[in-house]
């Protein structure tokens, strides 16, 4: 059946007949079902021409219901699917698990059904008679999606959307802003977009790369747009988790209101947006006009993204210089009214804050793991990028936990050591060495195992100019990730990675008919190298060429 992710159970029926679509198939969908069924009647209606009639009284081709046996036991994201001679019964635990089972039915229908019109001369369309009993390992399943140092237009974070689905992750993180860029509107503090959403230009490649693309880049999200893409993404099943990046990351902010910054060390008047990559000086000010600043940001946020959707927000939290509170006169003052003891403390000080003020308001705040210095509100969940050590010391003191870390998931890293990779970055991860990710450390016990909510790829976007690159990086390891995440596999080392790899010959079809430009196993087309562009070397090693 070449399924990705791997089903729980699946059961061909070998020898049996398969079951042959009708000209008109008609579709019974039971309550609760109705979002499935117009998902369905859009997306296998367009790729077949069927419009999927329903058929109240009578037993259509495909049955969709929510079953309470199914959600005792598979769980609300659980779904059962039987192909018999009878056609297609769809039964889910939930809502939720009757969309991913909608996701297994058109991978079963071929990459044909992937498409956006019916192919001329097709005219029949089979399955062969199965049964299957599913359901997801992990209930954080997501990617993060950095649109803040190259902006995505909204129908490409839409397009993400469903391409995420596909692979049943349910959680996208959107990277809002950073020193490159701010890309939420803002009613209260318009000069973030008019100002903090545009740079003059960027760095061609990575920090050691002499080129630069002088073209001038930006753009923004509208409320409007940010609405649609919250609402888009519920309808599939997906939460998506805005991330507000401080008191570092903040250049973009400063440049727009210079007075965010550490004026008295730094003339932040004369900031623009970052046109560089890496790590940058300029912070937020440690002041009480800050915090109420940035509450007021919030406060628009919460407006965009309900709590029954969205009810993580993420502040950052990670690399933060303290060269300009050590410099501070002013800072310095603010670590003795405080007590918090060192800038260090500082830093605790901003995100306690507004941990204790995001839980007020009935959402969760998680953070990059440096948030884990200066201890956290019960509620506060850890995403441990700086390897397992700090998911595991979250999750030993009672954290939750999504596991992401730098060395095994972030899909900017290069994929092979060949001279015609693109940009290279970093570590190399292939498809293989994705596909035997663990989120889960062996050395937790069952207790503290219990706090890793799942796992999340990370796609940081300083060297993927646009959707073509992006691409390039996600795919086809998005896929590997995407098993890891759902399927219950074996230990690493004893994951059948050749079977998988037979597997992804169907799924490479599938992605081709999704129109994605993915990176093929033999290693990247004439037109997906990058020659001549630096890249950022592994530690220890000269630049890359």
């Amino acid at each position: 059946m070449d399924l990705i992710p791997a089903p729980r159970v699946a059961a061909p029926r070998e020898g049996a007949t398969p079951y042959v679509f009708g000209p008109r198939p008609t579709l019974s969908a039971g309550p609760g079902t109705e979002a499935t069924a117009r998902w369905l009647r859009r997306e296998i209606g367009a790729a077949t021409g069927w419009d999927l009639p329903d058929t109240p009284g009578a037993r259509g081709d495909v049955r969709l219901a929510i079953d309470p046996v199914v959600a005792e036991d598979l769980g609300p994201e659980g779904y059962r699917l039987t192909v018999d001679g009878s056609g297609v019964d769809l039964a889910g635990g939930g809502a939720a698990g009757l969309f991913w089972g909608a996701q297994t039915l058109r991978q079963l229908l071929g990459a044909d059904a992937y498409r956006r019109a019916p192919l001329p001369g097709r005219t029949a369309w089979s399955l062969l008679p199965t049964e299957i009993s599913d359901a997801p390992r992990f209930g954080w399943r997501g990617m993060l999606l950095d649109v803040a140092r190259h902006f995505m237009p909204k129908d490409g974070v839409l397009r993400y959307i469903d391409l995420l689905v596909a692979h049943k992750l349910n959680v996208l993180h959107l990277h809002l802003t950073d020193d490159q860029g701010w890309r939420f509107e803002s009613l209260r503090h318009p000069r973030l977009t008019e100002v903090g959403a545009w740079r003059a230009r960027s760095r061609w490649g990575h920090r050691a790369s002499p080129l630069w693309n002088e073209t001038p880049h930006g753009g923004f999200y509208t409320r409007d747009d940010l609405r649609e893409i919250v609402a888009y993404a519920a309808e599939r099943h997906v939460r998506v988790v805005p991330e507000i990046d401080l008191p570092g990351h903040s250049q973009a902010a400063i440049a727009a209101y210079p007075e965010l910054g550490n004026v008295d060390v730094v003339d932040t008047a004369a900031l623009e947006v970052w046109d560089d990559w890496g790590v940058n000086e300029n912070v937020l000010a440690p002041t009480e006009a800050v915090l109420r600043f940035y509450e007021g940001v919030f406060e628009e946020l919460l407006e965009l993204f309900p709590v029954e959707v969205s009810p993580f927000v993420h502040v950052g939290g990670d690399e933060c210089p303290k060269a300009q509170w050590k410099a501070s006169p002013a800072a310095q003052e603010r670590i003795r009214e405080l007590g918090v003891g060192d800038e260090d403390g500082l830093q605790s000080w901003f995100i306690r804050h507004f941990d204790r003020w995001l839980a007020e308001r009935g959402r969760r705040l998680i953070g990059w793991d440096e948030i884990l210095e200066g201890g956290l509100a019960r509620g506060a969940a850890v995403s441990s990028w700086r390897g397992y050590a700090g998911g595991i010391a979250a999750a030993e003191a009672g954290h939750d936990v999504v596991m992401c870390p730098e060395q095994q998931v972030y899909l900017d890293h290069r994929q092979a050591d060949g001279a015609d990779e693109p940009v290279p970055i970093g570590y190399v991860r292939s498809l293989e060495d994705v596909y035997r990710f663990e989120p889960v450390p062996p050395k937790l016990d069952a207790r503290a195992a219990a706090h890793v909510l799942g796992a999340q790829a990370n796609v940081w976007t300083e060297v993927m100019e646009n959707q073509s690159r992006v691409d390039y990086q996600v795919f086809p390891r998005l896929a590997a990730f995407a098993e890891t995440v759902w399927s219950h596999l074996p230990e690493p080392e004893s994951r059948d990675y050749a079977g998988f790899e037979a597997r992804m010959t169907s799924h490479y079809a599938r992605l081709d008919a999704l129109g994605v430009e993915y990176r093929p196993p033999g290693g990247p087309l004439p037109w997906q190298r990058r020659p001549g562009v630096l890249g950022r070397p592994k530690e220890g090693e000269p630049p890359i060429v």
